[in-house]
This record gives structure tokens, C-alpha cells and sequence, in this order.
């Protein structure tokens, strides 16, 4: 952006990420069917949009820093392509911009990409949420996740469930109930502070070293649950999974929410043994080694991405837990978070 512009408004938004999605895999188009609670947490995304005039008319009109991949391009968002970012374009594209503006967008992430938090929903959720803030029409939060789930699906053709977009959306610990895909009725837990506080404290994130990858073991996935049908046996345990998970946390039995957790996880290694990885495994024995009541891959599993655990309600075996998790090497970490309820948030100033 030239400095000599003058800018009229400044557009900033943020949504969390997306971790231990108890029923995940039933909230996509071969499911038809499913439910996932799923819980929101910080750090997220944050984007911020300076809008000047287009005075010179510009058709590629919308600049756009990706400052995790240290990267700027432009866009005409009227003819975006999809040769570059192309979740960005399409999340551009979707809504209307003035032909008498320009944007210039910043996008950042402490969540390191490819760590199967649902980072590229959330992503696509804040810019629209932005970008949402120019247009005429305004759009609701389920409106919001439902255009960043459309800019996947239908612009782009892409394999998505509907959680990711909805958690970033919404925030807090939600229980997705699809009806009918992609349709679902969102009912956003009221959990007492105690069990708010207890789990905050519990919940920990591991990376586990590299970008997440397994694009082709999941079509292999996807391809074994077509031919099933929406029937097989293990997505409807896992929609039970969530209800049974929904419960306890209403209850405040977190052991026993932790068991679910662990019980999720082994229905994703009977879906298919590679999306439970050798580096989840290695962190999985440590955190039963230090008590932790519940583990679970994140997303859909596979090679790298990351792994949630509920840790042991005593503080010194936490400690303990993620400082041998932690001198693993090999880029498997542990990432502080706190839960989100808040989900969407957009502020403007002139």
C-alpha cells in the first residue's frame, strides 16, 4: 500500500481453531449424516484490512500479505484465480467488493500451518467475516461459515466437513448436529465454570513436527466410507461419541469425557491404522505414562498434523508430561491454548 494514501477504515477480526473434534469424519457428504462436538481455542487467526480508494481503477484491487508463508499477491476480486492461495481468491471472490476501493489484507497465525487444527477455515471465516464488513448485506455468523465452507466445496472442489468453518465461526464447545449435509443445527454448550476452568487448564495441543499431508491416505478414507455407505458401523459410533461427550461435559466428568476421547481415537485407527502416526504414537505413550485422562488425533489423522490431550487433573504430572513431550526433538511440541468462546469477532475504526 502506498503511504501516501489516505486510510478511510480499518477492518481487524479474529477466530480461534478448531481441536479434539469427537466425531469428526461424520460431518461430510458421505456421512449425510453426523454429529461432532467440537471445542474453539487461542490463539487463532487474525486478519486486518486498510481500505483506501481505488483511485487509479484498479482491477487487481485487493493486495494480500500471508505473512506465515512471508508472501504478497494481488487479486482482482472480481476474476480471482485459484493458481495462488487459492482458498484466499475463492474467500475473496464470495462476497462483493467496491469498485471503488482497495484493500490491503494482512493474515496471520500462531498455529503452525498444517497442524490439522482447522486453520484454513478459520482463516477463511475471519477474512470473510472482514471482508463482510464492506458489503451491503450483512451476514450472520452460520451464514459466514456456510460461505467458507461453499468457497471450499464448490469454488474450489475441495474435500470439507462442515466443523472447521463452524467452530471458527461460533467459538466455545459446540455439539454439530448435521441433519442433512451440509445443513446442521449448532447448539453451543453452557458448561459451569468450574468444568470451564478445569478443562481450560487440562486441555493441551502437541504438534507433531511436520505439515500435515495425507491427502492420498484420506481419499483411501473417503473412498472405504462411499462404498460403506452412510450406515457403516464406526461413523455411527462415533456420532454416539459426540452425544455421549456432549453429556459428560454438561455433567462435568471430565475422566470420563477423556475416555470418549480415547475411544474416538481407536474408531479413527479402525478406519484406517495410518491416521494414528508413529509421532501421535510416541507422544500418546507419554501422556499415559503421566496420567492424562483422554487423547485424540486432530482432523482426520494421518502424517504429522497434531494431537489433543486431556491432561491429568494434577498440575505437576501436566508438567512433567509435556516437558518429556517436549524434548522429543524432531519439531513435535506443545502450543498453550485457551478456549474461545467467543468464536467471530470483527472491529471497525475510521
Amino acid at each position: 500500500m502506498d503511504k501516501r494514501e489516505t486510510i478511510f477504515k480499518t477492518i481487524t477480526s479474529h477466530t480461534p481453531v478448531r481441536i479434539n473434534d469427537i466425531g469428526g469424519w461424520t460431518d461430510t457428504w458421505f456421512s449425510k449424516q453426523g454429529k461432532v462436538l467440537n471445542t474453539a481455542v487461542d490463539p487463532g487467526v487474525d486478519v486486518e484490512i486498510k481500505v483506501t480508494k481505488n483511485v487509479e481503477k484498479k482491477k487487481e484491487r485487493v493486495s494480500v500479505d500471508a505473512k506465515n508463508f512471508g508472501e504478497r499477491f494481488l487479486v482482482d476480486p472480481d476474476n480471482p484465480r485459484y493458481d495462488t492461495y487459492p482458498l484466499l481468491q475463492a474467500a475473496i471472490g464470495s462476497l462483493p467488493v467496491p469498485e471503488d476501493l482497495k484493500l490491503d489484507i494482512q493474515i496471520d497465525s500462531c498455529i503452525p500451518a498444517g497442524s490439522s487444527t482447522g486453520t484454513s477455515a478459520s482463516v477463511c471465516v475471519a477474512l470473510l467475516g472482514a471482508l463482510d464488513q464492506i458489503t451491503p448485506q450483512k451476514h450472520s455468523a452460520q451464514e459466514i461459515a456456510s460461505l467458507a465452507h461453499r468457497a471450499e466445496t464448490e469454488k474450489l472442489g475441495w474435500q470439507s466437513g462442515i466443523q472447521d468453518q463452524i467452530c471458527a465461526a461460533y467459538g466455545g464447545v459446540c455439539l454439530i448436529d448435521m441433519y442433512s449435509y451440509p445443513q446442521a443445527h449448532v447448539s453451543k454448550l453452557k458448561l459451569r465454570k468450574q468444568v470451564r476452568n478445569s478443562l481450560n487448564s487440562r486441555l493441551c495441543l502437541i504438534c507433531l513436527g511436520s505439515e500435515h499431508s495425507s491427502s492420498m491416505l484420506h481419499e483411501e478414507v473417503i473412498r472405504l466410507l462411499e462404498n460403506k455407505g452412510s450406515g457403516f458401523t464406526l461413523l455411527h459410533k462415533m456420532k454416539e461419541l459426540a452425544q455421549e461427550a456432549r453429556h459428560c461435559l454438561m455433567e462435568g466428568d471430565l475422566d470420563i469425557f477423556g475416555k470418549i476421547m480415547k475411544e474416538n481415537n481407536e474408531c479413527q485407527r479402525s478406519l484406517h491404522p495410518g491416521l494414528i502416526s508413529e509421532q501421535a504414537e510416541s507422544v500418546i505413550r507419554i501422556a499415559r505414562k503421566h496420567r492424562a485422562s483422554g487423547w485424540k488425533v486432530n482432523g482426520a489423522g494421518g502424517k504429522g498434523g497434531s494431537l489433543t490431550i486431556l491432561c491429568s487433573d494434577q498440575p505437576d504430572h501436566k508438567k512433567r508430561m509435556l516437558e518429556e513431550i517436549n524434548s522429543l526433538g524432531k519439531g513435535i511440541k506443545s502450543i498453550p491454548v485457551s478456549l474461545n468462546f467467543q468464536g467471530l469477532e470483527v472491529t471497525t475504526r475510521s
